[in-house]
């Protein structure tokens, strides 16, 4: 296939644009006989910034195979992108180069304590040992992902090591990621500078302009549970349905006071990123922003370019403003990645 070309009204200004796909990079420069694959309306594609591929469950073996058919699926759903923060092995090279699957952006295995998170999966140093071995694997891939916190009754991560697991990261220029579910884990993590907080149910309001300032990035993760709040329909946990309402309105907070919202689906089936965009914007906030948090905002967050000229040559197509119509994020009418056509409605 030779030099494919887009145009239409690219997101997030609604500017009317035209562009060329010079390799992996966009260019405005005409180019002759390029073929037209998509015009309407354009994202610089989407994120998907919490996910977890090529593992069918959690605790089991990390499958090349399957990690292959999971990327496959976000690629179809309009995923031009992904962070891991948390994969079940190590991945094999050609993750996140493939010519026809996501970007990629991992955080290797995760860092748990003993006796929390799921069997088989992950690594757990003593606190000693955490903040060198953080800092290793940031200096590989650029994250590291902690599992600051497990089930109710479970110690979180203290105050003092995450601080030293921050700053060892971040000397290294690397970015910490943490999965926070009890509100002093949240407190914590922000005293501490990480870079992003994974979930966050429970964090309080009251932390969200110290985010803002500090460029603490939120991932709600809120599809998936709004999705155990449906399965634990009927069994009477008032707390955790409390709990989820006020994750919602968290949300919507963190929006309003300038935190870098993230959209991260967290389960599988994979190629589900429209459900949290959804759920996102079910919960209060702005389809603009929803959006955002799964495409443009999520892209320059994690160091990607957008719809320009020298930008990666990454973007969804449709027929009609998705920010107007969410149905429109089913059923792309095609998908760019690296110049190369992926995907395209039948």
């Amino acid at each position: 296939m030779g030099v494919l070309r887009v145009r239409g009204y690219a997101l997030p200004t609604g500017e009317h644009i035209d562009l060329y796909a010079d390799g992996d990079s966009w260019t405005t420069d005409p180019v002759a006989g390029a073929e037209l694959v998509g015009e309407g309306w354009l994202l610089p594609g989407l994120v998907d910034a919490h996910t977890h591929p090529g593992a069918e469950a959690p605790g089991t073996p990390f499958d090349e195979q399957l990690l292959r058919a999971d990327l496959r699926d976000h690629a179809a759903a309009g995923v031009t992108l992904i962070r891991a923060p948390g994969l079940a092995g190590q991945p094999p090279d050609w993750f996140g180069v493939a010519p026809d699957l996501p970007r990629s952006v991992h955080a290797g295995p995760w860092f748990a304590q003993h006796g929390q998170f799921f069997d088989g999966w992950g690594r757990r140093p003593s606190h000693a040992e955490l903040p060198g071995l953080a800092a290793e694997q940031a200096r590989r891939t650029g994250w590291a992902k902690l599992i600051g916190d497990w089930r109710g009754e479970d110690e979180p991560i203290p105050a003092d090591v995450l601080a030293a697991v921050a700053a060892a990261v971040h000397a290294v220029g690397g970015r910490v990621a943490i999965h926070a579910n009890h509100s002093q884990t949240s407190k914590s993590a922000v005293a501490a500078g990480v870079d992003s907080i994974e979930h966050g149910m429970r964090l309080e309001p009251d932390l969200l302009p110290r985010m803002a300032a500090a460029g603490i990035a939120l991932t709600p993760t809120l599809s998936v549970i709004e999705g155990a709040l449906t399965e634990a329909g009927g069994r009477g946990n008032g707390e955790f349905e409390a709990a989820v309402r006020a994750h919602r309105q968290l949300a919507v907070q963190a929006a309003e006071a300038g935190v870098t919202l993230l959209a991260g689906t967290d389960s599988r089936p994979h190629g589900r990123i429209t459900d949290e965009v959804s759920a996102l914007v079910a919960a209060g906030l702005r389809p603009h922003d929803a959006l955002g948090a799964a495409s443009w905002a999520a892209r320059s967050y994690l160091g990607w370019a957008g719809l320009e000229s020298g930008a990666p040559a990454d973007a969804v197509v449709y027929d009609a403003d998705p920010r107007a119509d969410l149905a429109q994020l089913a059923s792309p009418a095609a998908v760019i990645l690296r110049g190369r056509l992926v995907h395209r409605r039948p």
